[in-house]
């Protein structure tokens, strides 16, 4: 009777385990399952709430009047592609002359300071030394040697023909006589060299100074001697420039090289001169890369020249290298969200027996940008006669976000 019992006893206390052992793993498994579930709905959520496919704002047609909105059709506009640029203002080589010592000398005037303005031919200052004299008197002696023997080879000559003097006589005076022409031109030469007229010499009125003159019209950029120096052969006394070609010359990056050629417009901006806005016409373009960075040079002829241009003025630029037809919208009808752009689609609705705007976020692809206008790409046609909004994206994001925060609360 006991052994019975306590059979049935542990008969039911091991029903009884197995039982609650099989309820707790199933309530585990539900657990389990609800926890996936839970998750995977939350990530759902997620990836729902880091876009904005699918959300509305509605407006009121006082806080879109309020707001300042702007309604219209995608419009299709101009853009023009443009090649960003830097560079500095250039003249031409022809428009710069460095102004050189002929022959050592020292300096006894000087009648320009930095920023005068000259012309060809302008006396910039005066050189004297004993060789600058030596030189005018050893040409007024070879000039008149050369008219007696010019005299003297006529009569020779004529003495020759008629048979009366000696051939060798007459050979002699000849090979004199061209040598002395000879002298004579070479030392015109040196001395055209130094403006001076070559007529008052021939008549024995010799220069105790002689000028140094412009070779160009421009201004007098810099003035690198001092009265009383000495100054060798080749020594750079004055640089002229003239600015009437200065130019902007641009550098262009490899990358960009193949969209730039000759007859493109240019927009441009002088750093030192803030309010500047210039513009130029490409008339050159470089065949060569400079390799540090590696670039090629573009010229481009300055169209509206204003203020104080000067070389070495360093510029930023835009050039514009194509014009294409594209649907697009002014900047601040673009919002990023989350790395992506994004405009607003707008229609009217009828809400409570009043009407209002129903605006929503499309998600596009942004191109070209030009003067405040982005080029847009849709991602799905718009609706028949569907409108946009031109302006304040970033406002109807506000709006969105406000909304989205009172209605969790």
């Amino acid at each position: 009777m006991n052994f019975n019992i306590k059979s049935i006893f542990y008969a039911a206390l091991v029903v009884f385990s197995l039982s609650a052992c099989k309820q707790e793993k199933t309530a585990d498994e539900q657990g389990d399952h609800n926890e996936t579930a839970s998750a995977e709905n939350g990530g759902e959520h997620q990836e729902e709430s880091a876009g904005l496919e699918g959300k509305k704002l509605h407006l009121s047609q006082q806080k879109f009047e309020a707001m300042g909105l702007k309604v219209d059709s995608l419009p299709t506009k101009s853009l023009t592609g443009l090649v960003e640029a830097n560079g500095q203002l250039e003249v031409p080589p022809q428009n710069e002359a460095a102004v050189t010592a002929i022959i050592g000398a020292n300096v006894t005037s000087i009648k320009v300071i930095e920023g005068d303005k000259v012309s060809k031919g302008s006396i910039l200052g005066y050189l004297s030394h004993p060789d600058l004299i030596k030189l005018q008197t050893d040409y007024s002696n070879a000039y008149n040697r050369m008219n007696f023997l010019d005299k003297e080879y006529d009569r020779q000559k004529r003495l020759y023909d008629a048979e009366v003097a000696s051939g060798r006589k007459f050979q002699e005076t000849e090979s004199e006589y061209n040598s002395m022409k000879g002298m004579v031109k070479g030392l015109e030469s040196q001395l055209r060299l130094f403006g001076v007229n070559l007529d008052r010499i021939r008549n024995g009125n010799v220069y105790n100074q002689v000028p140094v003159v412009s070779p160009i019209n421009g201004y007098v950029e810099k003035v690198n001697i001092k009265v009383g120096q000495f100054v060798q052969q080749q020594t750079e006394m004055f640089e002229i420039v003239n600015i009437d070609h200065i130019h902007a010359d641009l550098m262009v990056y490899e990358k960009d090289v193949s969209k730039v050629k000759e007859g493109q417009t240019v927009q441009f901006n002088i750093e030192s001169l803030p309010d500047s806005d210039l513009s130029a016409e490409i008339y050159s373009v470089g065949k060569t890369f400079e390799m540090n960075p590696k670039a090629v040079h573009v010229h481009a002829e300055i169209e509206n020249k204003q203020g104080n241009l000067f070389p070495g003025m360093y510029l930023t630029a835009k050039i514009a290298t194509s014009e294409n037809k594209v649907t697009a919208l002014p900047e601040e009808a673009i919002i990023t969200e989350n790395g992506e752009p994004y405009i607003f689609t707008a229609k009217k609705v009828m809400e409570g027996g009043e009407e209002e705007w129903a605006l929503s976020p499309l998600k596009v692809v942004t191109g070209e940008e030009d003067n405040g206008w982005t080029e847009i790409k849709l991602l799905q046609p718009l609706e028949n006669g569907q409108m946009v909004v031109w302006n304040k994206a970033y406002y109807l994001i506000s709006e969105m976000k406000k909304g989205e925060t009172e209605h969790g609360h």
